[in-house]
């Protein structure tokens, strides 16, 4: 496949298949792009020379329309990435942004997540075109891998936790799926905030990178049979002294929401963030009937006070866009003052992707998994 990989490559998404496997192998074709003429562009905009792009679970999920934003194809897929300014326009303060900068593409304006003239602009690509506004430098000291595995990870983390969950330093905080983008994330930044972090997942080895970044427990959560959940709510009460954990941050579901309701103390607060657990739960291109949607029991949650709260950043910040800019000056004075830092397991070449996404997929990844472009200007790939 090298000798015959383009070398400024673009991948399109053709058309929704039925599940996330079948788009990978079926559904996407390499193409050459051509480099953006700036006649047609903005006078505001900008073109970033990808490096890097970050290899997303809702990008895995956008293939067969198992998300709720579906983009029409034929699309660019890859909504977080990083690269360096190649061209400005001629209205482009160049205190904010100059050629040379080294950038993260802000996936809230630009990418197959959004709606409007940049939403052709996805990752898996050679070139990207955005407003200028749309373009943040990323710190000094961080490789193209880390600087596209920040944004979108680390802002559901601050909008879950922070403006949802009001964790507080001195509590403790649940956090399942502890080893994925988000999750790891979250750990990440609730030890910034002073909490303690219980991490949960069902890899020993997964779990102990996890620890490794941070997380004060971890918890493996296979039952005996290793399919499915084991009684855990023991284990969280010994580590919290019988009283049960303030927070609990949710991005799986299924069986382990339920178990994880007699894991907490009375008016603790239920984030909930994803249903990885049940992703297929969604109708997807096939509009078929949604198979077994999660359930929480009612009763526990009033008998325990609960505070169940559903914590979808991207609808909650297009509907009030204002909740960001304190978000994100907090969460860059935390990167640029070196106290956050994604982690990034696994890295693939480009002409790889295929299997970069079956890896993220089939969970193989602790934190952020990357491809990066055949032309990419720094970082080694490396087989996982």
């Amino acid at each position: 496949m090298s000798a015959t990989f383009p070398q400024h490559p673009q991948l399109i998404l053709t058309s929704y298949a039925d599940d996330p496997m079948s788009a990978i192998e079926h559904n996407i074709r390499v193409q050459e792009q051509a480099r953006p003429d700036p006649k047609d562009l903005q006078t505001t905009d900008v073109v970033v020379d990808i490096q890097c792009v970050a290899v997303g679970w809702v990008d895995l999920l956008m293939t067969s329309g198992l998300y709720q934003h579906m983009p029409p194809p034929p699309y660019t897929p890859g909504m977080e990435y990083s690269g360096v300014v190649s061209w400005v326009g001629e209205d482009v303060d160049s205190s904010k942004v100059k050629v040379g900068d080294r950038v993260a593409v802000d996936g809230f304006v630009v990418g197959p997540r959004t709606s409007g003239p940049y939403r052709q602009y996805g990752g898996f690509a050679t070139y990207a075109v955005a407003p200028s506004s749309a373009v943040i430098r990323i710190p000094e000291d961080w490789s193209f891998a880390e600087g596209c595995n920040f944004f979108g990870s680390y802002e559901t983390a601050y909008h879950c936790l922070v403006a949802n969950g009001d964790l507080q330093a001195g509590e403790t905080v649940l956090i399942h799926g502890a080893s994925g983008a988000t999750g790891l994330a979250a750990v990440h930044l609730a030890k910034v905030l002073g909490a303690t972090v219980i991490a949960t997942g069902r890899s020993e080895d997964k779990l102990q990178a996890v620890k490794e970044q941070g997380a004060d427990h971890v918890l493996s959560l296979k039952d005996e049979s290793g399919e499915g959940v084991r009684r855990f709510r023991d284990d969280v009460k010994a580590l919290t002294d019988g009283r049960g954990v303030d927070v609990v941050y949710d991005g799986v579901g299924g069986a382990i929401s339920l178990e994880s309701l007699r894991c907490v103390k009375f008016g603790a607060r239920y984030l909930i963030v994803g249903w990885a657990a049940t992703p297929f739960v969604a109708k997807g291109r096939t509009q078929g009937k949604a198979p077994n949607p999660n359930v929480l029991p009612t009763n526990l949650i009033m008998m325990k006070g609960l505070r169940v709260l559903g914590c979808p950043t991207i609808i909650a910040t297009q509907k009030d866009p204002g909740i960001r800019k304190e978000r994100l000056q907090r969460l860059l004075a935390w990167a640029n003052q070196g106290q956050l830092r994604p982690h990034v397991s696994t890295e693939f070449a480009m002409k790889d992707y295929k299997e970069a996404m079956l890896h993220k997929w089939n969970g193989k990844v602790v934190g952020g998994n990357v491809v990066w472009h055949p032309n990419a200007e720094q970082g080694d790939t490396k087989r996982a």
